[in-house]
């Protein structure tokens, strides 16, 4: 089952916030396709392939994670 983030506030979210929590879920289901991906395939170079899809995609998401936080704070 696929969830967006789930906040609990009072407050409506700012209209950057609300893009960088778009950006989040789509990052997360570039992760999510690109471990699909990496389970399903047999060649070495598409496996390679996947792998530093994967790596990238969650660095991307711990780096929108991080900004989304900063964000909230101020």
């Amino acid at each position: 089952m696929k969830a967006g983030l789930i906040f609990k506030r009072q407050r409506p979210l700012p209209p950057q916030n609300q893009e960088l929590i778009n950006e989040i879920d789509r990052t997360r289901n570039t992760i999510e396709s690109a471990r699909n991906h990496f389970e399903q395939v047999v060649d070495p170079t598409l496996i390679d392939c996947y792998i530093y899809e994967l790596k990238a995609a969650q660095l991307r998401y711990q780096f929108l994670l991080r900004r989304f936080k900063l964000l909230e704070e101020l």
